[in-house]
């Protein structure tokens, strides 16, 4: 476990987190830019610095799961620098942040509640039996014992991994034959570091209606939403996330019905403090959530939350994890997108170009995340195998969407057919 400095601050007095594991650059680095700019940031990671090293005060290369280890290492910091806070937004990591915050007699929520929020059936159990409405749902085993669950519920139904995030291994099936095969898809899908348990497997009414997320911060037990992103999803049956686009007037940032389930959520499973990701399906009956998660959204929703608004989510996840109460207010009124580009069919990438000429005016960003040779598989083969992503943001909402929509033509795929 070394500990390497590498002086990086706002100012020399600013105080200290300890940040959780780092992820993708590609996905990560805007968070943990816009983090350092605040606060001085030691990290702790299971991988060897790169990227991060402008970004941090120093890291710390140990096993984020061992409990022990965080505990010692964190402790040495503690002992040469004023640390206030963990803070994480890797859904594999947000127990063990929870655990270590708790340990150090830092800012956070029990551990308890954050595997409820993690582990989807214990969600559902407890919000059941606090009168709170939930799609029906079993945890099952077996693809036998998904069949006759998905028979009960009545079709089509949802089966889904319990543990996972961003709608890895979640598949609709429309009848009794297609359950076998998605109940494979669910069991099979995985992500480093997410448990498994020994019924591994929901199967859920299916929700009709627009899909939403909300993140929010939550301080001494007040829930305060900071955006709404309406979801675009694909490939069906299953639900690949290809777009969000926030709006920073959303009416539904003042509905009545969904913040009072928002807050019901957040207080029946006593998360009290920090930050979630909570998405809901807007059915006909009412909002209904499909899962709440202990951290940040992923998808650069925080990045678009924080074009549309003027005020950046990622930074008031990490004032909260410092113990502090953020200001949430929005300071600017535009629309942002992203839509994600997956190609029609299985195949390698020869090459991905980015299109400068053809942007239109609002386009903010295109990003080619392939490179050559790069296998670009579809689900249940591959889930979330992007080869890049286009972000549009302006004050004219129809000129976002028309911009974001060009996306493939904006970000062109040339590539070959994958060998059988």
């Amino acid at each position: 476990m070394a500990a390497t400095p590498h002086p990086h601050s706002p100012t020399t007095e600013a105080p200290v987190l300890l940040v959780m594991g780092s992820g993708d650059r590609r996905y990560r680095e805007y968070i943990v830019a816009a983090v350092s700019r605040h606060f001085r940031l030691w990290l702790l990671d299971a991988h060897e610095p790169s990227w991060q090293l402008p970004y941090v005060e120093g890291t710390s290369l140990l096993d984020t799961k061992n409990l022990d280890e965080l505990l010692v290492e964190a402790k040495k910091v503690m002992q040469q620098l004023p640390v206030v806070g963990v803070f994480t937004y890797d859904e594999s990591l947000v127990h063990a942040a929870a655990r270590l915050a708790e340990a150090l007699g830092l800012p956070g929520s029990a551990p308890d509640a954050v595997l409820a929020c993690r582990d989807k059936a214990t969600t559902r159990a407890r919000l059941v039996a606090a009168d709170v409405p939930q799609p029906a749902c079993t945890p099952v085993a077996t693809a036998a014992e998904a069949r006759g669950a998905a028979d009960r519920t009545g079709y089509p139904v949802v089966i889904k991994a319990r543990g996972l995030a961003g709608s890895l291994g979640v598949v609709r099936a429309d009848d009794g034959d297609a359950v076998e095969a998605a109940f494979e898809a669910a069991s099979s899908a995985n992500w480093p570091g997410v448990p498994r348990y020994e019924a591994d497997v929901l199967v859920e009414e299916y929700l009709t209606g627009p899909e939403i997320s909300i993140d929010a911060v939550v301080v001494d037990g007040v829930c305060t939403p900071m955006i709404v992103a309406r979801k675009q999803v694909g490939m069906d049956p299953y639900f690949e996330e290809t777009g969000h686009t926030v709006d920073a007037a959303d009416p539904l940032l003042q509905d009545p019905e969904l913040l009072d389930q928002l807050h019901r959520i957040h207080q029946v499973l006593a998360f009290e403090h920090g930050a979630t990701h909570t998405e809901f399906k807007l059915t006909p009956k009412g909002p209904r959530l499909v899962e709440i998660n202990a951290r940040l959204g992923g998808d650069f929703i925080p990045l678009i939350g924080m074009l549309a608004t003027g005020t950046d989510p990622a930074v008031a996840a990490a004032q909260v994890a410092a113990g502090l109460t953020p200001d949430t207010a929005p300071k600017a009124r535009k629309t942002a997108a992203i839509r994600f580009l997956y190609p029609e069919s299985d195949c390698e990438a020869v090459e991905v170009t980015v299109r400068t000429d053809l942007f239109g005016p609002t386009v903010h960003s295109a990003v080619a995340t392939a490179g050559p040779g790069t296998t670009l598989a579809l689900p249940p083969r591959a889930y979330m195998n992007r080869y890049g992503y286009v972000i549009a943001v302006g004050e004219d909402r129809d000129q976002v969407t028309a911009d974001a929509d060009a996306a493939p033509t904006l970000v062109e795929l040339r590539s070959r057919p994958l060998d059988a």
